[in-house]
């Protein structure tokens, strides 16, 4: 058993370790002995908290969706236009390419949301290790589907502000939240696969054309 008052960092570093270990080897390379290697600490200290790999695979993919969200949420001030808001939205979930291979994976909300990080390459691997499996499991399937409804709701709060405030003019904003989104799932697989632009520009521009396209945005 952990030491008393451990709990939270162990659970975080596992957590970690985890994601870091599936962007490396892959989930089906990932072991629970590669994963403790990775956190420095004992298998024992691993099971104590998520039992087994699948709970513990589970874990990892909501916190590493969970990612996300927290970090807009954090940079979205009350004061943004909707304009802003959406610019925010998709910096975070189809961030712009950057060399940062230096940095470690933490989606660990201890040390504050402002030090949470996933590096580029990593973000890319785990994404398509996570949504190749979720395919064919549905406790997966449950993940994301949990986890894009709330990303879904926001989105479709801002179109609606943007309607609301007069800066956008969005037919249907629960429509071309979803739009936007599977844009974003496509493009990133695109990313992945080194499938570049006719242009040969970071393929994020394309997400906002796409906003541009269904408001009044100049």
């Amino acid at each position: 058993m952990p030491k008393l008052g451990m709990e939270p960092k162990r659970r975080a570093d596992v957590i970690n370790a985890t994601l870091t270990c599936i962007s490396n080897h892959g989930i089906d390379g990932m072991t629970l002995d590669k994963v403790a290697e990775y956190a420095d600490c004992s298998k024992g200290v691993v099971t104590y908290y998520f039992k087994n790999k699948d709970n513990l695979t589970s874990e990892a993919f909501q916190a590493f969706l969970a990612y996300y969200g927290l970090k807009i949420e954090s940079d979205i001030e009350n004061t943004m236009t909707a304009e802003e808001m959406m610019d925010v939205t998709l910096a975070h979930i189809l961030p712009p390419y950057v060399n940062d291979k230096e940095k470690g994976i933490n989606v660990s909300q201890l040390d504050g949301i402002a030090d949470m990080y996933i590096p580029h390459e990593d973000q890319a691997r785990l994404f398509v290790q996570f949504f190749s499996k979720a395919a064919l499991d549905p406790n997966l399937q449950e993940v994301v589907a949990k986890s894009y409804t709330r990303d879904l709701q926001g989105i479709t709060k801002i179109f609606d502000y943007g309607n609301q405030t007069g800066l956008m003019s969005v037919e249907d904003s629960q429509s071309a939240a979803y739009g936007l989104m599977a844009m974003v799932v496509g493009l990133s697989f695109f990313r992945v696969a080194r499938v570049q632009p006719a242009n040969g520009e970071d393929n994020r521009y394309i997400c906002e054309d796409y906003v541009r396209q269904i408001t009044r945005r100049r």
